[in-house]
């Protein structure tokens, strides 16, 4: 149980990362193709972004049919392979449940559009006419503002929380919440283990006139007893981009979601880069409220949407554009940054694997986006999100080894120039080179996963007397895993308020580059420019004479 507690999560978009038949988007096929790379570098969770029929107007976001794979993409025989493939290679598969909306070219609301009686109108959120007070804060600024769209055929407004081809679904109708479980059991019985549920909040709170009768959250209650009695060991992690006290409502009495993903910790991360300095995340992981045994935060550094700054202050947010999106075209939405890691930290190599380090040590499980093992770029020339959303890099053969069709008939672009073309960023040159990003990313992965403390561990922010190291321990028992990073460009030596008894049987497991041997002591332990170090103490045996 509680498997979840040690996973690496590993996201991609099947479209996007591997082409088994030529026709330039990727396919189940594909991917299956590529499931011993991925168990190789120590995946054991994979997080699949939908593949389901849709428009594709929205990364496959705006679904035409919930029980079905898109043609394109493969077959339902074919994600039954995948599933039971990855099975035997360790690796757990999550899908997308997007149940928040649908593609307005789905058959409810092609149907809720043409009668009014139809019990699918209701499934939808309508208005007669646009509310006065219409869209105080819409999501997509500048690309739509409005969350009402008017229909011609229904002849009222219905509304939408992302772009208007995205109507809302009714989720207080016990008819939606009936279907929303149907679509849950539906994808158990063919295997899968779990459910990243998209834009949770925006599901529970009030549009319009519809609202829950009761507690919205009774609705989350539901549906994680729904599909623990179908599979006890499936999880539920949800998308909710909301204020750090209120995570809590969404975890519950260990009886809601199982993970939530960790937007908070990830916006004080990049704060902490930008300003070189330990204190951002030190104050965001002392607000972020402990999980007990059954709860987990699931912490990222890059998802497939823009980095969405929208936690920290105004002040902060701009320092961060400033630093890491300083010209217009990297940023979006009024709020966010629409590129990847790499560029941003200008390429440099110790900063990428710092964070890379944060990422694989901090309190809560990781997720890696594909791409991110080898440090992938971005491509700015492609519209809004999408600049970040390009073909992987598999070599350095045409299109990245990602197709063999021709480039103009790619899903996606492939990054054929530039620093970061797939001709100088792929998996074949780096896997030969013991030094590059994908081979400390493996080795980052299976440290982690050799040593429980870092998924189980109860941990604690460990004050310093440097305001660049971070430093924090997690403990289990008497296993004690402790981490140190340095966010600024100069060596340091630092001293820890530790206890001196924690000191004892003490081994590195994990550095940035050699460093002399661990004495024991927490006294000016040296680490080096954006470095980091990586101790660890296995149980204590028992005292002599002492009952255990």
């Amino acid at each position: 149980m509680y498997w979840y507690k040690n996973a690496i999560i590993y996201s991609l978009d099947v479209r996007t990362f591997k082409d088994s038949n030529g026709d330039g988007t990727g396919d189940l096929t594909g991917l299956m193709q590529c499931l011993d790379y991925l168990a190789g570098l120590g995946i054991n969770c994979l997080w699949i972004l939908p593949f389901y029929p849709s428009p594709g107007k929205d990364g496959g976001y705006d679904i035409t049919d919930h029980y079905d794979v898109d043609e394109k993409l493969g077959t339902l025989q074919e994600f039954i392979l995948l599933v039971d493939k990855a099975k035997e290679l360790g690796i757990r598969i999550l899908v997308d449940l997007v149940v928040n909306h649908t593609s307005d070219q789905h058959p409810w609301f092609r149907e809720a559009r043409r009668d009014p009686n139809s019990k699918y109108r209701k499934y939808y959120i309508w208005a007669r006419e646009k509310p006065e007070n219409d869209s105080p804060d819409p999501i997509f600024k500048g690309v739509q503002d409005s969350n009402w769209a008017y229909d011609e055929t229904a002849g009222e407004w219905y509304y939408h929380t992302f772009y208007d081809f995205q109507p809302d679904l009714n989720v207080s109708n016990p008819a939606v919440q009936e279907e929303i479980r149907n679509v849950v059991r539906f994808w158990l019985e063919l295997g899968v283990h779990g459910f990243r549920i998209d834009a949770v909040p925006h599901m529970l709170r009030q549009k319009g006139t519809e609202q829950f009768d009761g507690d919205p959250h009774d609705f989350l209650r539901e549906l994680r007893k729904f599909a623990v009695t179908r599979d006890p060991d499936v999880v539920l992690m949800g998308e909710a981009d909301t204020k750090p006290y209120n995570y809590k409502d969404f975890f519950g009495n260990g009886d809601q979601l199982h993970m939530l993903l960790n937007f908070y910790l990830n916006n004080y991360l990049f704060l902490a880069l930008a300003r070189q300095s330990a204190e951002p995340l030190t104050h965001s992981l002392k607000i972020l409220p402990h999980v007990n045994t059954v709860e987990q935060f699931a912490n990222f550094i890059r998802n497939h949407d823009e980095l969405d700054l929208e936690r920290l202050t105004a002040e902060e947010r701009e320092l961060v554009m400033k630093q890491f999106a300083p010209e217009d075209d990297m940023r979006i939405y009024g709020r966010g940054i629409r590129r990847r890691l790499p560029p941003m930290l200008h390429n440099d190599s110790r900063r990428i694997k710092l964070a890379y380090s944060l990422l694989f040590s901090l309190p809560g499980t990781p997720v890696l986006r594909y791409g991110e093992e080898i440090g992938m770029g971005d491509l700015l020339s492609q519209k809004e999100r999408y600049s970040v959303r390009t073909v992987m890099q598999w070599a350095h053969t045409a299109n990245g080894g990602f197709s063999s069709a021709p480039a103009d008939q790619l899903v996606q672009p492939a990054i054929s120039s530039g620093e970061y073309s797939f001709e100088k960023v792929n998996v074949y040159e780096q896997a030969h080179q013991p030094a590059s990003l994908l081979n400390t990313i493996s080795i980052m992965i299976n440290t982690r996963k050799a040593y429980p403390a870092f998924g189980w561990g109860w941990y604690d922010i460990v004050e310093t007397d440097h305001p660049g190291v971070l430093a924090h321990i997690s403990r289990q028992g008497t296993s004690i895993a402790i981490t140190l990073h340095n966010f600024t460009e100069q060596e340091c030596s630092v001293t820890l308020d530790l206890p001196e008894g924690d000191g004892r049987c003490i081994t590195e497991i994990l550095s940035d580059h050699p460093y002399e041997t661990f004495d024991g002591q927490w006294d000016h332990i040296r680490i080096g420019p954006y470095g980091y170090r990586w101790l660890y103490r296995w149980p204590l045996p028992p005292v002599e004479g002492v009952a255990h």
